[in-house]
């Protein structure tokens, strides 16, 4: 394991002025996995104070109540907290106050999990107290002293937890998800904003839908609109699943693209419902996409999810069960309503909607092949989708004397005439069939 160069050089100030330094918690657990960590933390026996004076103007002081300071390197910022020791949490998601120690050993005690309770030293050698580095060599991901009381200390722990075992493919310890599911309720005082951060990086690991498959009333405690989803029997023979594991079993068949795969979670929340059966016993989900784009509206504005994603989720969820023509008119409409992006990210959702289904109707894969090929071909040709690939701009129509917004609907009909291909992509042509329809004459 090699510690960066600008991080050493933390250790080494740090070292030099009689101090204890260690690299700690995640990128010690990456680096043990061989992953490149995202950040390099370090836990030091100097006070902040101490840390201050020590790094002078490259030193800011980001967490003094909890003893860390951040120090400003060429590559980037480090963090260093003193070692401590942590109060009661009475908001279970903060300690009330720390107490700073001289003990590294202490320090560690009170971190969440095992495989984030580790340090290394400038010269290579690892603590361990806890065993973080064997269970990370038997895949278990397990708290640190009594899971009881690591989770109502700090509740966010639990969605962190299912998300260290998605990314990092760990199985639960079982004394550890006992405590999560017992404790699942503090999840609710906890910021939807801290929530939203979780869990998009849940959906995005690799093991995401084992976890989600094994947890589904810890979602529920923010999203309770998942839990009818839960063992519903959809009485259909396109169907194996019931709509819970059908939804993750689409999602394990999706890239980690975070939008997709929230899409693939939430397409068929609405399926509980729009549930009826017909005479013969079957189900049905009539308005399905209709109820679930609702829900997923509200469910992704509760976690205060950024505009631009929740309204690509939605968007998502509204086309998934649209059938789009296998044909150049076809997929140049659905071009033009999603643009290139959301129609792949479509067609990939369409791809695992169907993977999803019972192994006898999974026939829609060349179908969506089909289309792609068209996609493909159209833009290869560079066919017009979107108004600035029109051949006539604003300043053509107020050349014919049309103003305010007559120019808008005008370019939005000529769109129209070009993607259903009744009008070539020429302005002459687009020009010459705006002035016949103003006559009242055929494009």
């Amino acid at each position: 394991m090699e510690i960066p160069s600008h991080v050493q050089s933390v250790l080494r100030t740090l070292e030099a002025a009689g101090h204890e330094a260690w690299c700690v918690g995640g990128c010690v657990r990456d680096a043990l996995l061989g992953r490149a960590p995202e950040d390099w933390d370090v836990t030091a026996s100097a006070r902040p104070e101490e840390t201050l004076a020590l790094f002078g103007s490259r030193a800011e002081p980001t967490g003094l109540r909890h003893g860390t300071v951040t120090v400003k390197t060429e590559k980037g910022p480090v963090e260093v907290t003193t070692y401590r020791i942590d109060g009661d949490y009475k908001d279970h998601r903060r300690p009330d106050s720390v107490t700073f120690t001289s003990s590294l050993e202490e320090d560690l005690a009170r971190r969440d999990f095992t495989v984030n309770a580790m340090a290394l030293s400038l010269r290579g050698e690892l603590r361990d107290p806890f065993g973080g580095r064997e269970d990370l060599r038997r895949g278990v991901l397990r708290c640190v002293g009594e899971p009881d009381r690591r989770f109502q200390e700090d509740a966010l722990r639990i969605l962190r937890g299912l998300r260290f075992a998605a990314a990092l493919g760990l199985e639960i310890e079982a004394g550890t998800a006992a405590a999560m599911e017992a404790h699942r309720s503090l999840l609710g005082e906890i910021a939807p904003e801290r929530i939203q951060i979780e869990l998009v990086k849940l959906l995005a690991g690799e093991e995401a839908p084992r976890v989600l498959g094994e947890h589904p009333r810890v979602l529920g405690v923010f999203w309770p609109e998942l839990l009818p989803m839960v063992g519903f029997d959809q009485r259909n023979i396109h169907h194996c699943y019931d709509v819970w594991i059908h939804s993750v079993t689409a999602l394990a068949n999706v890239p980690p693209v975070p939008e997709l795969r929230c899409a693939a979670l939430l397409h068929d929340v609405g399926k509980p419902s729009t549930f009826t059966l017909d005479g013969e016993g079957v189900g049905h989900f009539y308005g399905h996409a209709k109820a679930s784009v609702a829900l997923a509206d509200a469910m992704l504005r509760r976690l205060r999810f950024p505009n631009e994603f929740r309204e690509r989720v939605v968007r998502l969820v509204e086309w998934h069960d649209r059938d789009i023509p296998r044909t150049d008119k076809g997929v140049r409409r659905a071009l033009r309503a999603l643009g290139e992006a959301d129609l792949r990210l479509l067609l990939a959702l369409k791809r695992a909607d169907n993977l999803a289904q019972a192994p006898a109707y999974r026939g829609r894969q060349a179908e969506i092949q089909e289309g792609e090929a068209i996609l493909d071909k159209l833009l290869a040709e560079d066919a017009c989708f979107s108004l600035r690939q029109l051949a006539v701009r604003g300043g053509d129509l107020l050349a014919l004397g049309l103003s305010g917004p007559a120019v808008g609907e005008a370019l939005d009909w000529l769109l129209g005439q070009v993607v259903d291909g009744a009008l070539p992509n020429e302005r002459e042509a687009l020009l010459g069939g705006l002035q016949r329809r103003g006559r009242g004459e055929k494009p």
